[in-house]
């Protein structure tokens, strides 16, 4: 939110202009003048209330509510919903609290402007540069589990806290810049999806956009850049397509209204990304919308696309005869167009583009006119199950979030039970998920898994329309240990994650103990970090008792690769927080990623003895001749320096870059070892050289090599899948 400021400029001429007229151009239409004059009284309110308040960019603070109240009358909301969109910084921002609002305006406005201002206070911990990163995040957690809270009772509150986004993310600019990036990543992970699972398009596209253009501003504007250098030859493409299809469309007696679809900059990086392609290689930017009368005449429509241009093979969805969650229905196709280039179309009815366009809002008059409407009830039926899941997370709100961005805000696949009944699930999903999904008792006792009439593994990735049969034992053991193995994929989803940890959590507490002991100091060992006190990482984890820590790894709750993670962002945390209260300058010759504190223009390089990873404590040492020598700060030779006041602070800064990791892997000896070993390595796109394999009598052998890693986290993850190669014991760091 932009904090007004108070106005200094005297007769300021911005007053000659009134802000409110666009909003009542967009409702002259909408409401009776009734509703007109209740929504003009809440302008005047308001604006009254705001007088003498800037936003940051120096325009009058009113513009804002405004321009929130105008994106929900796009959306078609009721007279209620835009006056309290109107005042919902009111009682926040000035002196007027909510009793006045509501002896005002009445009790129904007064919630909801109340429910909006209880998620803003929330979200305002987020932004909160005071506070630590930790509880900044523990903040915007609860915030988001509020404004689900609030969902489920009144979906206006919702609604508004996203015009609110949307219009606070096209005003970003004025904003320091950690403060655009916190809130546009925010953005991105919750207000984005959000949008998008209540079906909300447009808001979701422009989120996006935005979202990217704050978060990496030079991919942006590249991709910008070169859309704009392509835009004569796609409008050409785009007519040429539109005129052969509506003159089909005529012949065949189809009523076709038929559109150019804009292609939006982040939908372009993600299909770059998940493709592992260069811009160039995106063809199909060129799309087009048919909007039809019946259903009938989508399926006539799609017939003729098809006869006029050959399709793509696997490009084809029918969200029609299985629509979204969100309730989203339309035929999607992708074709080779008249250029020779792929054509995207999409074919939908006037009230399918309608529910697209306004997504749940859509569905609101009709619950306000006293009507059920059977489809907003189950728009919001998945909100209301989706906190009855949240009553069993044992992690609290931040966990709450984490299953948000994996149970609700993916990409969904549909699957069919042998009974034909079709189950939602994100993409990536699993037998496993599918298996908890349907009840938790299926899950603790699964052993196999049918697709299709045939046996898959449990770590299978699902696909649309495909028949799952679960297999079950009359005499279960349990889940095993291995599901909760971020490594092994087994699930990808919160909801049976949290099952399984609570299976465990039943379990005898001191075998916990004592194997969470135990997995602990391996991890800790072959990373190298054994010093580190069990005390510290308990704290970092937000434990008051060590054993309480130790039971969360032992029973699966909290995985040994978090741990070097969760090393990582402290480490993170600290150097920004110590740069931030005291800038220090970034050597121009040393390597991208690593900052030197109180040093300017010196070489860096890092130390051969410990071989420091990114994550890990760091300390520099000035050397006579050759710069600033980065060492881990527990090295011998570091402890072993007499001449402390060579000793410089140094942080591993914001760069990616990779550095030389010396690993030791003891195995058993058998033909193909080493071929195995570098295909795990190459899978992760992980560089290893410098390999040296030596055998023994007892047939086992030792391999030392030196991988290049990121940072301390892949190092983690590249170990888990080395242990599991057949034959390899021990996977560690080797100090020698």
């Amino acid at each position: 939110m932009d904090a007004p400021v108070a106005s200094t400029i005297a007769g300021d001429p911005r007053e000659a202009v009134d802000p409110g007229e666009e909003l009542r151009q967009r409702i002259a239409t909408l409401l009776g003048d009734e509703e007109r004059a209740r929504v003009e009284r809440a302008y005047q309110f308001a604006a009254s209330a705001h007088a003498g308040q800037d936003r940051k960019s120096g325009e009058p603070y009113i513009i804002h509510p405004v321009a929130v109240a105008t994106i929900l009358a796009d959306l078609r909301l009721d007279a209620d919903a835009l006056c309290a969109a109107l005042l919902h910084d009111v009682a926040e921002d000035t002196q007027v609290g909510i009793k006045a609002i509501e002896q005002e305006f009445g009790p129904e406005i007064g919630a909801l402007v109340d429910g909006v201002t209880r998620l803003r206070e929330a979200e305002g911990r987020l932004v909160d540069p005071a506070q630590s990163i930790a509880a900044r995040d523990e903040g915007a957690a609860e915030g988001v589990r509020k404004m689900f809270l609030a969902m489920a009772q009144d979906i206006r509150v919702v609604l508004i806290r996203l015009a609110d986004r949307l219009h606070n993310m096209r005003t970003l600019d004025h904003m320091p810049t950690p403060k655009k990036r916190r809130i546009a990543q925010e953005t991105l992970d919750i207000y984005a999806p959000l949008a998008s699972r209540l079906g909300i398009w447009q808001i979701k596209w422009e989120l996006e956009d935005l979202s990217f253009r704050h978060l990496d501003p030079e991919t942006y504007r590249d991709i910008a850049r070169r859309l704009k250098e392509r835009r004569v030859q796609r409008e050409r493409d785009i007519a040429q397509a539109k005129a052969l299809l509506a003159d089909l469309m005529r012949q065949a007696g189809i009523a076709a209204e038929i559109v150019g679809r804009p292609k939006h900059i982040y939908s372009i990086w993600r299909k770059m990304q998940s493709r592992g392609v260069e811009f160039e290689n995106i063809y199909d930017l060129l799309a087009v919308r048919v909007i039809v009368e019946t259903n009938a005449d989508c399926y006539h429509a799609l017939g003729i696309v098809h006869h006029l241009w050959p399709p793509i093979t696997g490009q084809f969805d029918d969200y029609i005869a299985m629509p979204k969650d969100s309730m989203y229905q339309s035929l999607h196709t992708t074709v080779i167009g008249p250029s020779g280039r792929p054509l995207e179309i999409q074919i939908r009815t006037h009230e399918m583009h309608r529910l697209a366009e306004y997504g749940i809002a859509a569905h609101w008059r009709y619950k306000e006119g006293g009507r059920r409407d059977e489809k907003y009830e189950n728009k919001i039926a998945w909100v209301r199950q989706l906190l009855d899941w949240q009553s069993d997370v044992v992690g609290g709100a931040q966990e709450f979030v984490e299953s948000l961005k994996t149970d609700v805000f993916r990409d969904q696949v549909y699957v069919f039970t042998p009974k034909g009944e079709i189950r939602e699930l994100p993409a990536g999903a699993t037998p496993l998920d599918f298996a908890y999904r349907i009840h938790t008792d299926i899950g603790h006792r699964c052993v196999g898994a049918k697709v299709n009439g045939r046996i898959v593994p449990l770590d299978y990735t699902l696909k649309n329309g495909e028949i799952l049969e679960i297999l079950t034992s009359k005499n279960p053991k349990g889940p095993s240990r291995d599901w909760l193995n971020s490594n092994l994929n087994f699930i990808h989803t919160a909801h049976a994650r949290d099952k399984i940890r609570q299976w465990f959590h039943r379990q005898q507490r001191d075998e916990n103990l004592a194997r969470g002991r135990e997995v602990l100091d391996k991890e800790l060992a072959r990373l190298g970090l054994s010093k580190t006190r069990h005390e510290e990482l308990a704290t970092l984890f937000k434990f008051e008792r060590v054993d309480d820590f130790l039971v969360a790894i032992g029973c699966g709750e909290i995985s040994p690769q978090s741990v070097a993670l969760k090393l990582l962002d402290d480490h993170t945390e600290s150097a920004t927080e110590s740069t931030v209260a005291q800038p220090t300058p970034r050597s121009t010759i040393a390597p991208v990623g690593l900052e030197v504190g109180g040093v300017g223009n010196l070489l860096t390089r890092v130390a051969r003895c410990c071989n420091p990873v990114p994550g890990e404590p760091i300390i520099g040492y000035t050397t006579r001749g050759t710069g600033i020598t980065v060492h881990r700060a527990d090295c011998p030779n570091i402890a072993a320096e007499d001449e402390r006041e060579r000793l410089v602070a140094v942080d591993w800064g914001r760069g990616k870059m990779t550095y030389p990791v010396k690993i030791r892997l003891e195995a058993w000896d058998r033909d193909g070892l080493l071929r195995d070993v570098a295909t795990v390595v190459a899978e992760d796109k992980i560089n290893m050289t410098n390999v040296v394999s030596q055998s023994h009598r007892d047939q086992t052998c030792t391999i030392r090599a030196t991988l290049e890693i990121s940072d301390i986290g892949t190092l983690g993850r590249i170990f888990s899948k080395l242990e599991g190669v057949r034959g390899v014991s021990t996977v560690t760091r080797d100090v020698s």
